[in-house]
C-alpha cells in the first residue's frame, strides 16, 4: 500500500513540476506528450537508464538526429556544471588530431581504461588530456598519477558520456586487434604461407587457457590460435547468433548468422588448415580431438570486452572434414522482460495473464533460433521474487538468473529432462521450466506436474500454436490430459527489423495488398517501408562518398523483432482438444475467439514500420497459412454475435434471434 501511494505521489510531482528545456522541446515538437514525459522521468530516476532509451521504448519511435544532438548537448552541459571541468564530444573533435590509437596501450593500458572508464585523448609535450566518465573518481586519478609520474607527465581531465566512452573504446580496440593480426593473418584469398603450412601442426600440445581474453592476442601465439580467436571476436563484435566453420572441397568456409541470415564472414581459407582449426576449436571446448567419426558437444567460455561469453559448440563429421557450429550465449547483450520482446499490448497482457497463473502448462513453440528460451527466461525474470520457488532443467543453461535453481542435463549420468523433473516434484517448486519437451515421458511428467499444482513452462518444435496439440498427441499424450492441464501456447518467430535511419517509404499496389490479405477502406493509401539494402559495390561507393548509413552499414536491416501468436485455451478450445479435433479446426476456433495469428501479427509490424513485406514473405507468409486465416475470418463474419448461429449467406438480420447487422 505504501509503495502504491509513493508511486502516485511521484507521478503527481512529475506532472506538476516544470520539465527541463530539452523535455519542453520534445513536448513542443510533438514527440511526446506531458504524461509520457512524466512517465519517462519517473522510470529514469527509478531504473537509472538513459532518458532517450526510456522515451524510445515508451513511444516506439527513435529520436531524430537533431533531437539526439540537442539531448547530448544538454547532458554535456549538465556534466560540465556538475564536475567543473571542460567536456569532450567526439563528434566535434577533429578526427585528424586524434592521438588515442597511439596513446592507448603505449601510455595507458586497455585494462586500466576499461576499469576506470578513462580514455587518453591527446598529448602535448608533458601534458596528457584524459577523457573520464567520472572525473571525480579518486582511484582513477591516483592510477593516472602512478602511471605518468616516472615519465614526468601531468594530466588534465575532460568529462565525457558513458555512451561515447564505450563506443570509442570498442572502436579503438577493434583497430588495435586488426593492426596486430594483419601481420599474422592475411584475410584475402591468398593467405600467408605460414598459415597454409599449419596442416600438420600437433595441437595436442597447445595449452588451452580457459577464460582468456579474446582481444589480448600475444605475439607468441601460433597463427592458428590467432585465427580462431579472430573468428570468435569478430562474431561477437558483429552481434551474430551462430558461427559456422565448414570444410569444403577446396577451402574452409566461415559464415555468421546475423539477424537470422547467413553471411560470408571471411574469404575462403586454405584447405590445409582445416584439421588444425577444427582441432583448436575442439581443444577449447574440452572435446576428444582423436574422435572424428561421431558428433560431439562442448562449451567454450571466453572473456570479451570485460564480460564473460559462452559458446555452445557442436561438431559434425562431413564429407570433407568436421563441421563446427557455435551458438553464442551472451547474457549481457540480451534484455530480459516481456515488454522488451512483445510490442502488442493485447498479446502482452494475455501472455502475462497465462504466465501468472498458479498452476498449469504453458508452451512456447517455434523453430530453432526463434527466441523461445529468451521468452521463457523473461517470464521467469518477472516471476522471480523471494516468495516463489523456481527450478529449471536445461540443456544447456543459457542464462544465469540469481535466485533460481538451475540444473544442467547430463544424459551420460542418467540426468535427463524427465528424471530431473521427477526430482523437482520432491523439492516443493512453484514454477518449473523444462528446457525442451521432446519425448512422451518428459511430456507426461510435465503435464502431471501441471495438474498437481505447479506452473510448468516448456518448449516444443511446432510451426504454430495450434500445432502444439497435434505434437503432444503424436508423442502419445492423451487428449483429456492436455485439455485439463494446458493454459495456452505461445508461438513465435524472429524477423529482421528494418533500419530506422535509411528505410524507404512507398505506396504498395493493390495487387500486393490483396496478396498479403491487406484491406483498405475507400481510396486511402497505405504507406509501407522497404529496406535500403545495398550491394557490395554500392556499399563501397556510399562509404567513399560518406553517405553510408552508420546504423546498418548498407544492410537495410538492424536487429530483430519478435512475431507472436498466443492461443489461450478457453472452454470451447478445451472441448475441441478433448474431442481430438484437427489442427485446422482448433486454429479456426482460436481465430474466431480473437487469436492474432503469426501472419496477422507480422503484417501489423509492417503497418507500424518495424519490418517489411519481404520479411513477412520470408518468415511467416505461406499460402496455407493465409488460406486458413481467411477461412476463419470468413466463418467468423457469417456467425451471429448474439446466438452463435451460422449463416449460409450475409443476411442483414439473424433469422434466429433477429439481431440486426448479422455478420
Amino acid at each position: 500500500m505504501t509503495n502504491f501511494s509513493s508511486m502516485k505521489r511521484n507521478r503527481a510531482l512529475a506532472l506538476r513540476n516544470d520539465f527541463s528545456p530539452f523535455g519542453n522541446k520534445l513536448i513542443q515538437s510533438g514527440f511526446v506528450d506531458r504524461e509520457e514525459m512524466s512517465k519517462a522521468l519517473i522510470e529514469t530516476r527509478k531504473s537509472g537508464r538513459p532518458l532517450v532509451e526510456v522515451l524510445q521504448q515508451i513511444t516506439g519511435r527513435e529520436l531524430t538526429p537533431e533531437l539526439q544532438r540537442q539531448y547530448k548537448n544538454t547532458r554535456l552541459f549538465e556534466l560540465k556544471i556538475l564536475y567543473g571541468v571542460e567536456c569532450f564530444d567526439p563528434e566535434i573533435s577533429a578526427e585528424e588530431d586524434n592521438q588515442t590509437p597511439e596513446l592507448l596501450g603505449s601510455l595507458v593500458s586497455v585494462d586500466i581504461c576499461r576499469r576506470y572508464q578513462i580514455l587518453p585523448l591527446s598529448k602535448n609535450e608533458n601534458l596528457l588530456i584524459v577523457g573520464m566518465v567520472n572525473p571525480n573518481n579518486l582511484a582513477a586519478q591516483d592510477e593516472l598519477k602512478r602511471l605518468l609520474r616516472n615519465q614526468n607527465i601531468d594530466f588534465q581531465r575532460r568529462v565525457m558520456t558513458a555512451e561515447d566512452f564505450q563506443e570509442l573504446i570498442d572502436k579503438y580496440i577493434d583497430l588495435k586487434i586488426k593492426d596486430e593480426e594483419r601481420k599474422k593473418l592475411d584475410q584475402q584469398v591468398d593467405v600467408s604461407s605460414e598459415l597454409v603450412n599449419l596442416g600438420n601442426t600437433n595441437l595436442e600440445e597447445v595449452e588451452d587457457d580457459d577464460g582468456e581474453d579474446l582481444t589480448s592476442n600475444s605475439a607468441n601465439d601460433a597463427p592458428i590460435i590467432a585465427l580462431v580467436n579472430k573468428i570468435l571476436a569478430k562474431g561477437l563484435q558483429e552481434g551474430v547468433s551462430d558461427i559456422h566453420v565448414e570444410p569444403q572441397e577446396e577451402s574452409l568456409r566461415v559464415r555468421f548468422r546475423k539477424d537470422g541470415i547467413l553471411v560470408q564472414a571471411f574469404p575462403p581459407l586454405p584447405k590445409k588448415i582445416i584439421p588444425a582449426a577444427v582441432a583448436r576449436f575442439k581443444i577449447m571446448a574440452d572435446m576428444d580431438i582423436a574422435e572424428r567419426r561421431s558428433p560431439q558437444d562442448g562449451k567454450i567460455r571466453r572473456i570479451f570486452q570485460g564480460r564473460k561469453v559462452d559458446f555452445r559448440v557442436n561438431t559434425l563429421p562431413s564429407r570433407y572434414g568436421e563441421k563446427v557450429c557455435l551458438r553464442i550465449l551472451d547474457n549481457s547483450s540480451t534484455q530480459l522482460g516481456l515488454d522488451f520482446l512483445i510490442s502488442s499490448k493485447e498479446t502482452l497482457e494475455i501472455v502475462r495473464e497465462l504466465a501468472g497463473r498458479p498452476f498449469g502448462l504453458f508452451l512456447v513453440t517455434g523453430p530453432t533460433g526463434s527466441g523461445k528460451s529468451t521468452s521463457l527466461y523473461s517470464v521467469l525474470a518477472e516471476r522471480n521474487h523471494p516468495g516463489v520457488n523456481i527450478s529449471t532443467a536445461e540443456d544447456p543453461i543459457e542464462y544465469s538468473l540469481p535466485g533460481i535453481t538451475q540444473v544442467q542435463v547430463i544424459r551420460e549420468k542418467g540426468m535427463d529432462f524427465s528424471s530431473i523433473l521427477r526430482a523437482f516434484m520432491r523439492q516443493d517448486p512453484d514454477v518449473i521450466l523444462v528446457g525442451e519437451t521432446r519425448d512422451k515421458e518428459t511430456a507426461k511428467t510435465a503435464i502431471e506436474a501441471a495438474l498437481t499444482g505447479h506452473l510448468v513452462l516448456t518448449t516444443l518444435h511446432t510451426n504454430d500454436a495450434a500445432g502444439a496439440i497435434a505434437r503432444l498427441d503424436e508423442m502419445g499424450v492423451e487428449p483429456f490430459m492436455v485439455s485439463g492441464a494446458l493454459l495456452g501456447v505461445l508461438a513465435q518467430r524472429l524477423m529482421r527489423r528494418v533500419c530506422g535511419q535509411c528505410k524507404v517509404a512507398y505506396q504498395p499496389s493493390k495487387e500486393e495488398l490483396n496478396r498479403f490479405g491487406f484491406t483498405s477502406s475507400g481510396d486511402a493509401e497505405i504507406t509501407l517501408y522497404k529496406a535500403n539494402t545495398l550491394t557490395a559495390d554500392e556499399i563501397k561507393e556510399a562509404r567513399a562518398k560518406g553517405t553510408l548509413c552508420p546504423k546498418c552499414n548498407g544492410g537495410g536491416y538492424k536487429g530483430r523483432v519478435g512475431v507472436y501468436e498466443v492461443m489461450k485455451v478457453t472452454e470451447r478450445l478445451a472441448s475441441l482438444i478433448n474431442q481430438g479435433a484437427t489442427t485446422d479446426t482448433i486454429k479456426e476456433a482460436a481465430v474466431e475467439e480473437g487469436m492474432v495469428t503469426l501472419l496477422a501479427y507480422s503484417l501489423n509490424l509492417v503497418k507500424e514500420g518495424h519490418t517489411t513485406l519481404e520479411e513477412v514473405e520470408r518468415v511467416t507468409f505461406t499460402d496455407s497459412g493465409l488460406e486458413s486465416e481467411l477461412k476463419a475470418q470468413r466463418k467468423s463474419s457469417l456467425t451471429c454475435r448474439t446466438c452463435g448461429a451460422e449463416a449460409q449467406q450475409e443476411w442483414i438480420d439473424c433469422p434466429y434471434c433477429l439481431t440486426p447487422r448479422f455478420g
